[in-house]
């Protein structure tokens, strides 16, 4: 088993820590804050908007069962990389569409997946996700852990996460964790 790391914000972090929870070769899955400017902020502060933070999903998992770049295809098959700091009524910089690398091999896969989705005309405006390095990373308070699984009737995870997820396991059934 090879453990790799993925960084990503796309919108709130609750979608994709429920989605990715889903997806089989996936070890674990921590909400959290990168790329700004504050050691260790409080969602409060993220949400704030002036920190520079976004809302991420640290995912670690198995390069044997699943690659990056599948990552990477499911990430931008669940939000929208073309609309800038904001995910549907989510908006600010902490909701914008960014993948923090953690090394060359990652910024260079990223890349070649945008400029392919770019090529393929597969969405109607220009993608606006950011590639950037991994700065420092911290994980969200213990009570964003695992949200949507310990709130599913919450308004905003009926309204929001409940159909990205259903959304997701439509159109990868075939990335599906086997029970």
């Amino acid at each position: 088993m090879r453990t790799e790391v993925a960084v990503l914000g796309g919108g709130c972090f609750w979608c994709l820590e429920a989605v990715y929870l889903d997806v089989e070769g996936v070890q674990a899955v921590e909400s959290g804050y990168a790329g700004g400017s504050v050691v260790d902020p409080s969602y409060e502060q993220v949400c704030n908007g002036d920190t520079g933070h976004a809302e991420v999903v640290k995912v670690s998992f198995d390069a044997d069962t699943i690659s990056f770049r599948e990552i990477l295809g499911i990430f931008f098959g669940i939000h929208d990389p073309t609309t800038l700091n904001r995910q549907g009524a989510d908006i600010g910089t902490q909701y914008r569409s960014v993948i923090f690398f953690v090394d060359d091999t990652q910024r260079a896969q990223a890349q070649a997946l945008i400029d392919e989705l770019a090529r393929g005309d597969i969405f109607d405006r220009p993608i606006v996700t950011q590639l950037a390095p991994l700065p420092d990373y911290y994980p969200a308070e213990a009570y964003h852990q695992r949200y949507f699984e310990r709130h599913p009737y919450q308004g905003y995870c009926m309204a929001v996460v409940g159909p990205k997820v259903a959304k997701f396991r439509k159109q990868f059934a075939s990335k599906l964790r086997r029970a």
